[in-house]
Order: C-alpha cells, then structure tokens, then sequence
C-alpha cells in the first residue's frame, strides 16, 4: 500500500502499538502474561457492583436506554450529562463552569488530536508553526503521534530531586520557559502518566501565569486525576479558569468502555472542539454519558472515588514499591514517588543494557511493561541517558499476577546491573508462568 507522510508516521514505531502487539503474541502462543504494561484500570468488585446497580436504574427509565443507544447526538455531546457535570462541579469544587463549557468526545485521546491540532501546526500566511510546550518530560506516550504535521511538540527536561528511601521526583524546570518560541498551548498531565508524578500547585499556577503572558491555553489533562477518578494520595486542588482547558475521563473510573472523555473550556474551545468533532465522528457516544448522568444524580461518583477507587490504588502502590525496593535494596534503582494514578516509573541509572533490552528480557518471560524511552515526546533527538533507564510499570492488573511480575522484574533487573547472562533467583521469586 502507497501511503501518504502522514500514513508512514502512523504505521511507524510507537510504544501503545508496541505493547498491544506483544500482549497479542503471547496471548496467541497460550502464554500466562503478567500484563504490567496495559493502562486499563483494575476490575474492583465494589465499583463494579455499583456500575451494575445503576445500569440497571438506567435500564429501567421508560425509553432512557432507548434514546441512549438509538439516537443520534449533538456534536457537543449529551447535554443532560453537561448540566448534572456542571452543576457537581460548581458544588463540589467552585468552579464556575455551565453545560456551554462542556463538551464530549469519544475517550480523552479523541479529544487530545482536535485540540491539539487547532492550536498548533502550520499557521499558514507565512506565519511560523506552533508547537505544543510540554513543561515535562517524561510525559504521556499518547501525545506523541497526534500531529496532523511532524515537529508538533517541543518539552522540557524534568528536575530531579532524589529523596529518601531509593525514591525520588520530577519537577518544572522553569528557568527559560517563558522564552521558549512559537508555542500555541501549554500541555501537562496531572497526575503524569507515566511517572505517577502531580505537580504542585505553585507549579501549575506558574504554568498557567506563562500561559497568559503568552496569550495562549494551559490544558492540564486530568484523566486520573480530581475530581474524578481522584487516583491522588496527596493533597492537589483542581483548577480551572477561563484560561485552562482540562480534560477528563471516565476511563479511569473502571469504565474504559463507554469511551468517553470529557473537556472543560471556555465557549470559543467548546465551540471550536465540537466543530471537529461534527467532522470527524458526527458525535460522541450517548451511552456512557447517560450512565455517568445516573451516577452524578444519584450522589455516587464522588463517593466511589473516594470511598473506593482512591483506596485501592493507594494500597497496591505502597505494596508495589515495597516489593521493588525489598528486592532491588542494594541496587543503584530508584522508584518516582507514586502520588497519583496507577503507574510505577522505576529510574535504574546506569542500567548496562537499556530499557528496551530489558523490556524483550522480561517479554521472554511473559512479563510485559512499557519501556520507558516511548515517553518522551518532543526531545526524540535528545540522547539524555535518562531515556534509556526507565520502564513504566502498571499494578492495576490480578493482583497475584502482579506480584509475579515485579518478582521476575527484580531477577531480571539484578541480572542487568550483575552482567549474568542467566536468572538470578530469588528465595521470593515465583515461576515465570503466573497462576
């Protein structure tokens, strides 16, 4: 097939197609995989409880289900759903937002292409091209590949700040940031998939003071952030002014399914967004929105990511890095301090043989995680070493497969830094086939 530029960059090399092409493969080959890589979320039985429940609340409203999955919505989205998520909002963390600042889209990834592509790329009229700041890096794997134009983005090295106990955190390196040329929107996720870093909130109030020096948006993609799924184990306050754009899910929550992402903005955005929406999908879909409708009304959202989602994840990170950090105790690694989402970033400094080697050692043995050098959009000609030792480690999987997993990811870590070109078996490891 003779395909165009653009075609060649989307069936290039990319660490999403990476990872679903493995997990495939061993699937395929009747492997038992330790899926340590994937971003769904855990299959919690409380949550799933409740989901049950309100599906069935929503499938007993005369005609609800009906209009749900046989109409044809607006290209901003359902619109009951933009009033009861604009009236949580205003009563729950005082933003001033109505339904006219809200629009849907078909998962937060939909919405990322069409608002990224309308505030950056070729300006035409001899103008030079915008690029999308990145004030991160390493940043979210799924930004990189979204621009209708090569050269979309343009990031900043992260600070490092080593802590105790083997963890440490990136930061904001705001030093020159406001002379960085030709940007059309500032972009960061919060917390960051892949690191499980939030930025503070001096660091968001500083980028959002750059953003309008420069006249143009903050979007803070909260996908697993406030106020839902609310996966944060410290304190952050969610923002949001006629200046910021955040993007939500319901993903997160335990409903990857309905695809349904979310975007708050000012009307000129929502205007905007919904305009390339009616062209690209005609509109999102109606299901997901009626269901989260129920949830909102009914009060059990916000209870659920608190009571339950929160919870969860913040039990299986501590357990995770006390596993890794037990086992690699007397070893150069560090682990980024989990605050957020459902990613461990473990930093080897040094690591002999690279991440993506270490990736194919651990597929060898049906442990799948991402390797870390995917997660640097906007310096792929950086040859900064950091890129090289880092992987992303997912615990949102079985539990007991997870477990397995971080077993064989210590062996085959201590195997790097100790030149063995065999295992070295620990008195805790597992076989490499997971129950």
């Amino acid at each position: 097939m003779d395909v165009s530029a653009y075609g060649r960059r989307l069936l290039g090399d990319s660490g999403t197609r990476s990872l679903m092409d493995d997990l495939g493969a061993i699937a395929a080959a009747g492997g038992a995989i330790m899926n340590l890589g994937g971003g769904s979320p855990s299959l919690i039985p409380a949550a799933e409880a409740t989901f049950r429940r309100h599906m069935e609340s929503l499938l007993r409203r005369e005609g609800a289900f009906e209009r749900a999955i046989g109409l044809y919505g607006g290209p901003e989205g359902d619109r009951d759903f933009a009033r009861a998520l604009a009236g949580l909002l205003q009563r729950e963390v005082g933003w001033q937002v109505t339904a006219r600042n809200i629009a849907l889209t078909n998962g937060s990834q939909s919405a990322f292409l069409p608002l990224f592509n309308l505030l950056a790329g070729p300006m035409g009229a001899g103008r030079p091209a915008r690029r999308i700041l990145l004030p991160l890096s390493p940043e979210y794997i799924g930004y990189a590949d979204l621009g209708f134009a090569p050269g979309l983005f343009t990031a900043r090295r992260s600070t490092i700040h080593e802590l105790d106990d083997k963890l440490f955190k990136y930061g904001v390196d705001f030093d020159g940031l406001d002379e960085v040329e030709d940007i059309g929107a500032i972009c960061v996720s919060r917390p960051t998939n892949p690191t499980g870093n939030v930025i503070t909130d001096e660091e968001v109030d500083r980028l959002g003071a750059v953003a309008r020096v420069r006249g143009v948006p903050l979007i803070l993609d909260t996908a697993y952030g406030a106020p839902f799924p609310g996966i944060l184990f410290g304190e952050s306050t969610p923002v949001w002014d006629e200046h910021t754009v955040v993007c939500m899910s319901l993903s997160k929550l335990g409903l990857p399914g309905f695809r349904t992402g979310i975007v708050i903005a000012n009307e000129e955005i929502i205007e905007a967004l919904s305009a390339a929406t009616a062209i690209y999908c005609l509109s999102p879909g109606r299901l997901g929105p009626a269901f989260a409708t129920e949830l909102i009304e009914s009060g059990a959202l916000l209870q659920l990511a608190r009571d339950v989602i929160r919870p969860h994840y913040a039990g299986r990170a501590a357990r995770a890095v006390d596993r890794l950090r037990a086992g690699l105790r007397d070893y150069p690694i560090r682990i980024h301090k989990p605050e957020g989402a459902f990613f461990l970033w473990l930093w080897m400094p040094g690591l002999p043989i690279g991440n993506a080697a270490l990736y194919e050692r651990l597929k060898q043995r049906n442990v799948i995680v991402v390797s870390g050098h995917y997660f640097f959009p906007g310096r792929e000609d950086d040859d900064w070493p950091h890129k090289r030792e880092c992987i992303r480690i997912s615990y949102a999987d079985d539990w007991e497969r997870t477990e397995c997993g971080l077993d064989i990811i210590v062996e085959e870590v201590r195997r790097a830094y100790d030149g063995s070109p065999g295992r070295v078996p620990l008195a805790s490891s597992v076989s490499d086939t997971a129950p």
